[in-house]
């Protein structure tokens, strides 16, 4: 089953549940991707829905910070339900140790010996992990991996 079919079966079944928190964020997403549809006039695939998911996950976290920082509490506690929802169409995290895996795996297939070579590394762990994992931490972990090489 496709993503979207689940998120269209999902806000179907939020809608006769009476479920209007999880209701309103399916309808958001379903909004988003309609919206890149139109504007790119073309049919989203899995992989181009995760995409969407995940710079939604990122806007909602991005939130969440600034919410806390000003002290506004009940916006926190709606984005963090957001974000339950949102992850809840995401693939299955990765563990730390996975990615390292992965990172480690990506810096002696480029063969890359410094700083020099992030994006080349970057390239290689984001399409291997793409969905299951933070990017902007992601990024953190590859240039202090680099780093230390040299």
């Amino acid at each position: 089953m496709s993503l979207k079919t689940r998120l269209t079966d999902d806000m179907k079944a939020a809608m006769k549940s009476g479920d209007k928190d999880r209701l309103g964020t399916i309808r958001l997403i379903n909004a988003a991707i309609k919206q890149r549809e139109v504007d790119e006039r073309i049919q989203l695939d899995d992989a181009q829905v995760l995409g969407i998911l995940e710079k939604m996950l990122k806007q909602r976290r991005d939130s969440i910070t600034q919410f806390e920082a000003a002290n506004r509490n009940d916006l926190v506690d709606k984005e963090k339900a957001e974000v339950v929802v949102i992850q809840a169409y995401l693939p299955a995290q990765l563990t730390p140790a996975e990615v390292d895996a992965q990172i480690a795996a990506a810096i002696a297939e480029s063969g890359a010996t410094g700083s020099k070579d992030m994006g080349r590394v970057m390239g290689l762990v984001k399409a291997k992990v793409a969905g299951r994992t933070d990017m902007g931490k992601l990024s953190e972990q590859v240039k202090a991996k680099l780093a230390a090489l040299g």
